[in-house]
């Protein structure tokens, strides 16, 4: 082999170490600085009515306790409006069971027999919204749990009129399947760091999370409403880019909400990395390239692999280890509050999973999405 090729073949995986501890470095410095939640009490001075918008679709894991989880908010008026597209989905029985439960709390099923677009619950959504009787709206998905003092912390950045649109971390409850394992570990290890790094390039967030969004018909309106959305996958992100981008900021509130995961299987924890992939490839095309030289453990492995004897190898190998668990860690216990460490051994597995996703993600542009397979154009699903 040409001395040259030998040169590049060993300078690549180290170029891509090198970026990858640089990186580390940066998200652990974020997480680190993360300020403490819950450092002080939300003010009780702003505290508008509220509607909630619940789209649902099917029985997720632990779907009665996180739905119960709203209706017992420390907060003064809110309603909850629960939409299916099924008028025999299963999750009805238990919105009704709600209701009964919490007759102080005004709590209505609307029927959305309409399909306005490719994305099912931006469809439930656009129907769902003319029952809604106050300014102040909260979206999130039926599998989020929230703390009893969420609206408030929600609504509290609101008050300032340059706010368009608050959204909150999350954390990713596992079940016992080794994907869901995964899931989970991959949203504390990277998704919740990549964020954060986000926040700190650009100045702010510039984009939503499906665990919250809270707008404003104020905002919604300057954005040309939910209509707009209504075909694209990703879209959480959607509609806190465009309210962004609209000149409004997007904030994150001061509380943390549990995600709990489905029972997944390899194969479905892989579909569904997939889809996400493919939605961040659309939404950030930039972004998502820059994150091949997020890989620090592939990158460094490598460099193992085509230089086994050498010892700066692998120093630059454990070096990379070493760092990763470090920003998992302080991402756990800064910004998560550490619940989730016993996963942590399936770390470098699910980085080397999240390599190869990144490589798949450009042979194709179909997502699997509840059951249905699409074709992902600039953003938008169109049903294969």
């Amino acid at each position: 082999m040409p001395a040259t090729a030998i040169y590049v073949l060993v300078a690549v995986p180290v170029v891509g170490a090198l970026c990858g501890i640089v990186y580390s470095l940066f998200t652990l410095w974020c997480a680190v600085s993360f300020r403490s939640q819950k450092a002080e009490s939300p003010s009780a001075k702003f505290a508008p009515p509220i509607s909630i918008l619940k789209p649902l679709c099917g029985m997720d894991p632990h779907a009665y306790e996180s739905l119960r989880s709203h209706c017992v908010q420390d907060y003064p008026v809110f309603e909850i409006i629960f939409g299916v597209a099924d008028p025999g989905d299963k999750i009805i029985p238990a919105a009704q069971q709600l209701a009964s439960e919490f007759p102080a709390v005004p709590i209505r099923i609307v029927h959305c027999p309409q399909r306005l677009g490719s994305n099912l619950k931006v469809s439930n959504l656009i129907q769902m919204l003319p029952s809604a009787r106050y300014e102040y709206l909260l979206i999130n998905d039926s599998d989020i749990k929230v703390p009893a003092d969420y609206l408030r912390r929600v609504v509290a950045p609101m008050e300032s009129a340059s706010v368009g649109m608050v959204t909150c971390l999350y954390r990713g409850v596992a079940g016992h399947s080794i994907g869901s394992k995964l899931e989970s570990l991959g949203i504390a290890s990277d998704f919740i760091p990549g964020v954060l790094c986000a926040k700190r390039l650009d100045g702010g967030i510039r984009f939503g999370l499906g665990s919250t969004l809270a707008v404003s018909r104020r905002s919604l309106d300057r954005i040309g409403g939910l209509p707009p959305l209504a075909d694209f996958l990703a879209d959480d992100y959607q509609l806190g880019h465009r309210i962004s981008e609209a000149g409004l900021r997007v904030e994150l509130a001061d509380c943390l909400v549990d995600h709990y995961l489905p029972e997944y299987s390899f194969s479905a924890f892989l579909q569904h990395q997939l889809r996400w992939a493919r939605a961040i490839r659309t939404s950030r095309p930039g972004g998502y390239v820059g994150m091949v030289f997020t890989f620090v453990i592939p990158w460094s492995l490598l460099t193992v692999l085509i230089m086994p004897a050498a010892t700066w190898a692998w120093l630059l190998f454990a070096s990379a280890v070493l760092l990763r668990y470090a920003v998992s860690f302080a991402t756990e216990a800064r910004v998560l509050r550490g619940r989730g460490f016993e996963d942590f051994w399936l770390l470098p597995f699910r980085d080397a999973i999240a390599a190869g996703i990144w490589i798949m993600c450009y042979m194709g542009r179909q997502v699997i999405w509840r059951g249905k397979r699409f074709d992902l154009i600039n953003g938008k699903l169109r049903e294969i």
